[in-house]
C-alpha cells in the first residue's frame, strides 16, 4: 500500500511557489528578446546611416546577432510553454485535488488520475498552451517588424538614426491587449500565470468534490470584495455556498484571484440550497 504524501503548506502558499517559478521562467525568456533589441539599437547608434560598404557590413553583422537572439527567445519561450502545460499544470491540478481532500479531513486519501480528471487537465493545458504560444508568436512577429524598421532607418541617407523613436514605436518589453493597450511583460506574465494556476487548482478541487466525495456544494473563500463572475460582480463570492457545477463554471473570477473551495460534507445528498446563499 502506498503511503500518502502529507501536504504540509496551504494551497495558497504552494500555488504562489508555482506561480513565482513560472513567471520567473517566462520573463527570463522574454529578456532574451528585450536584451537583443537594446543591443541592436546600441549597435545602430554607432553606425553612420547611409548606404556605404562599411555601413552595410556593420549593419549585416548587427542584424545577424539580432536574428540569432530572436530565434533563441522563441526556443526558450516555447520550452517554457511546453513545460508549463505538460508538467506544471498537471502538478497544480493534483495539488488542488489533494488540498480538497485535506480540507475534507481525508488525509489518508490518495489522488488517482481518473479519465474525468485527465480530460479536465488536458482541456485546461491545451487552452493555456495556446494562449501563451499566441503571445510568443506575436512577440516574434513584432520583433521582425522592429528589425525591418531598424534596417530601413539605418539605410536612410540621414545624419542621425533616431534609436529612441525605434524603441518607442516597437516596445518589445510589452504585450498588446485589446484596443492596442500595451502592458509590461512581467505584469502580463504574472496575471496570466496566476489565472491559469488558480483556475487549474480550483477545477481539480471542484471535480474531486463531486467525483471522489460525492459532495454537491462547496464553500467559497475569497477576497472580501471579490465578485463571483468578475471582480466587480455585485454577487459577492466570499463565504457563500455554490454548487459544484457553478464552481466548475467559475473557478476564478479575475487575474490574481485568491479563490479557494472547501467541501461541505455536511450537505452531502442535498440539492435544495440556492447556489450563492450566504453562510
Amino acid at each position: 500500500m502506498t503511503t500518502p504524501v502529507r501536504r504540509g503548506r496551504t494551497l495558497r502558499a504552494r500555488l504562489l511557489a508555482y506561480i513565482t517559478s513560472g513567471v520567473d521562467r517566462l520573463t527570463a525568456a522574454w529578456r532574451i528578446l528585450t536584451t537583443a533589441q537594446t543591443s541592436l539599437l546600441n549597435a545602430l547608434a554607432s553606425i553612420r546611416p547611409g548606404r556605404s560598404a562599411a555601413t552595410g557590413a556593420r549593419l549585416r553583422a548587427a542584424i545577424a546577432v539580432f536574428n540569432t537572439s530572436l530565434a533563441a527567445f522563441s526556443r526558450a519561450a516555447m520550452v517554457f510553454a511546453e513545460t508549463w502545460a505538460a508538467t506544471d499544470l498537471p502538478v497544480i491540478y493534483r495539488e488542488g485535488a489533494w488540498t480538497l481532500l485535506d480540507n475534507a479531513d481525508r488525509r489518508q486519501a490518495t489522488f488517482t488520475w481518473t479519465s474525468r480528471h485527465q480530460a479536465a487537465v488536458t482541456t485546461l493545458s491545451a487552452q493555456y498552451f495556446a494562449d501563451i504560444t499566441s503571445r510568443i508568436q506575436e512577440a516574434v512577429r513584432r520583433g521582425r517588424a522592429f528589425l525591418r524598421a531598424a534596417q530601413d532607418a539605418a539605410r536612410a541617407d540621414t545624419n542621425r538614426l533616431d534609436t529612441d523613436a525605434l524603441r518607442r514605436d516597437h516596445p518589445l518589453e510589452t504585450v498588446i491587449y485589446q484596443r492596442n493597450a500595451r502592458h509590461p511583460v512581467d505584469a502580463w506574465a504574472r496575471a496570466a500565470i496566476t489565472w491559469q494556476a488558480v483556475t487549474t487548482a480550483n477545477t481539480a478541487a471542484a471535480r474531486t468534490s463531486l467525483d471522489e466525495l460525492e459532495v454537491s456544494y462547496v464553500e467559497i473563500r475569497d477576497g472580501a470584495d471579490c465578485g463571483w463572475t468578475s471582480h466587480d460582480d455585485p454577487d459577492r463570492a466570499n463565504r457563500t455556498l455554490r454548487t459544484v457545477q457553478d464552481a466548475l463554471a467559475h473557478p476564478t473570477s479575475h487575474p490574481h484571484c485568491v479563490r479557494e473551495l472547501l467541501p461541505r460534507l455536511d450537505l452531502r445528498g442535498r440539492d435544495d440550497i440556492l447556489s450563492g446563499a450566504l453562510l
